[in-house]
């Protein structure tokens, strides 16, 4: 009797851990890596927010040194 408690309970897990896999990636719309797009940069310098968009000049971040 104890063989068929432990038998049943992995089949019980197998089926929570298929059901809870299957949920979350189709809850997460699929995601995978060919639908992402390149990363989007967390801030911009004010001093290029001002610059027109046709400029020559590479578009660099300055940081001020540290103290």
């Amino acid at each position: 009797m104890r063989r068929l408690e432990q038998v049943t309970a992995l089949v019980v897990a197998a089926g929570l851990a298929v059901i809870s896999y299957w949920l979350f990636f189709s809850w997460a719309g699929g995601g995978g890596v060919r639908e992402r797009s390149a990363p989007k940069p967390a801030f911009a310098p004010s001093d290029q927010l001002t610059e027109s968009k046709g400029s020559t000049e590479s578009a660099e971040i300055k940081v001020p040194p540290s103290p």
